[in-house]
């Protein structure tokens, strides 16, 4: 069951009111969507975008009893400045970007995002794009996953991973999540003893995160959002990882700079911990909010 990370604290930071026109970015499972058309109906209109069409398909049988009020976008948020017009949307009361994989990618088996199940390595959101993980994992040169391990991984032993990956596929291709994981294990698996998370969990997110260059997007999205908001219209982005939170926090600072918009939170808002234990997931949930001046 797909938990929405920081539902109340999200909808409550963007002020909504009825007859507001709201962005939800990362429509996903439709949890913030739901409490977002508590808020602004009757009136209002939901713009929900995702890019994976499965995870579309799904929040269209969730919110099925507000269809009318609500537009379903298959694509990428980074391309707000195309997919806004289509639907005929001159500017928006509030924009959400609830950030990372969600629940349901990551417990479908067959997408490879997990290191939990055995699955041809894929990880990508948008089951359109080319580029999948098992071409980055395979065709990469090896200095060039060093540093994308080292970069978007934060991995400290990302020379010793990328050597392995590549003296295995010497071999014979690397072909499932399984063997990437196990590969990853025996590089730096002993240096992980006291840690509470799996050796390659830092490398499956830097693989992954170049699949679907989400940082680039990322940035590219949250600009395009930005030019989108009306006067007194606010921003909020849920962010997982220290680099997406960076991404965020430096967005808004610029931003704030040159008076474009005001920083809400000083400090990013984090899960009170009922819910972090309720939901593990969520315990590295960040959620910063602007206002357009």
């Amino acid at each position: 069951m797909h938990q929405s990370v920081l539902l109340n604290e999200a909808i409550g930071s963007l002020e909504l009111k009825q007859g507001d026109i709201v962005l939800d970015a990362t429509l996903g499972g439709g949890g913030h969507a739901l409490k977002i058309l508590e808020k602004i109906l009757p009136g209002g209109r939901l713009i929900g975008i995702d890019a994976d069409s499965e995870t579309l398909e799904r929040a269209k049988e969730t919110l099925k009893n507000f269809k009318e009020s609500v537009t379903f976008i298959h694509g990428n948020f980074r391309d707000l400045d195309e997919l806004l017009p289509r639907a005929n949307i001159k500017k928006l009361d509030a924009a959400l970007f609830d950030l990372g994989v969600s629940s349901y990618q990551l417990d479908d088996g067959l997408r490879g995002f997990s290191i939990r199940h055995n699955a041809r390595l894929d990880m990508r959101m948008n089951k359109d794009t080319k580029r999948t993980a098992y071409d980055v994992i395979n065709y990469f040169k090896e200095k060039d996953l060093s540093d994308i391990i080292k970069t978007y991984g934060e991995e400290r032993f990302h020379n010793r991973v990328a050597r392995y990956i590549v003296e295995e596929r010497s071999r014979k291709p690397i072909e499932t999540t399984h063997e990437l994981a196990s590969v990853v294990r025996r590089a730096v698996g002993f240096r992980y003893r006291k840690s509470r998370i799996d050796p390659a969990t830092r490398t499956f997110q830097a693989i992954r995160i170049v699949v679907n260059d989400e940082l680039a997007a990322l940035e590219d999205g949250l600009k395009k959002a930005v030019s989108w908001l009306g006067p007194e219209a606010r921003i909020s982005a849920i962010s997982f990882h220290s680099l997406e939170d960076r991404i965020v926090k430096n967005l808004f600072k610029s931003y704030a700079q040159l008076g474009v918009l005001k920083i809400i939170t000083k400090k990013p808002v984090t899960p009170l911990h009922e819910e972090a234990k309720s939901n593990p997931r969520s315990r590295s949930a960040k959620l910063r909010t602007a206002e357009r001046i």
